[in-house]
């Protein structure tokens, strides 16, 4: 059985948006910064704390389990960690009334958790149903409320005003918090971290220029592309 990984669709999807953000910032520059980062003193300050954070101990840690780690054992985990959030995925796909779209969130979770051994076989796109990723921070979009300014959070990185709201939500439609055994609850949080941290190893390559105006330009970027519901093209 054939792994299917999400990082080459992420990175393809990534570089188009780096190429975008690179030329919108090239001409608009300026006005992104006055209109979407007003809090930019504070923002910079807990980027750079983060920063500093992630190059002592998360990156670390990540680039050692690249290292040591099979890459279809990776791709494997990638596969695991993202059928876990296809609870949160039907979860606002249904407060969207996106019911077509929820009913394929369900059907993938209940094929990759059975015959893709819990998600570690991505079966359910070699069926044909495409992944397709929510969040609250989405939800709250798709009813009209607005993204209000850029906001950089401790630990979590770049998000708005509404993202981080949905952020709570999106904690109550995890599988993992209703896991009673803490030692399982610890253990898949600590590698929906590891894993995450991986997969954006790659794409700090593509960051060039002042790397917290880049990442926050490609975060509005990605996240306007993802609210008007835009499908990536396979390039």
């Amino acid at each position: 059985m054939e792994l299917v990984s999400g990082k080459k669709k992420a990175n393809k999807f990534f570089k188009q948006i780096s190429m975008s953000v690179c030329l919108s910032f090239a001409v608009f520059g300026s006005c992104w910064a006055q209109t979407n980062d007003p809090w930019q003193g504070f923002n910079r300050g807990v980027y750079k704390f983060n920063d500093t954070v992630d190059r002592y101990t998360l990156k670390p840690i990540a680039k050692g389990y690249q290292k040591i780690t099979p890459k279809f054992v990776q791709t494997g985990v990638s596969n695991m960690v993202d059928n876990l959030g296809e609870v949160r995925n039907f979860g606002n796909n249904v407060l969207q009334l996106k019911l077509h779209d929820a009913g394929v969130d369900l059907a993938r979770f209940g094929f990759n958790s059975t015959f893709g051994l819990l998600g570690f076989f991505d079966v359910g796109s070699k069926m044909g149903l495409q992944r397709n990723e929510q969040d609250f921070g989405l939800t709250l979009a798709h009813w009209g409320v607005p993204s209000g300014p850029y906001l950089v959070l401790p630990f979590f990185g770049p998000s708005t005003v509404r993202d981080a709201t949905g952020r709570v939500p999106d904690f109550f439609m995890e599988i993992t918090p209703y896991i009673n055994d803490r030692g399982v609850e610890y253990s898949i949080w600590g590698t929906e971290i590891l894993d995450t941290r991986a997969r954006l190893l790659s794409l700090e390559e593509m960051i060039v220029g002042d790397p917290y105006i880049f990442i926050r330009n490609a975060y509005l970027e990605t996240r306007e592309y993802k609210v008007k519901g835009y499908v990536e093209d396979d390039f």
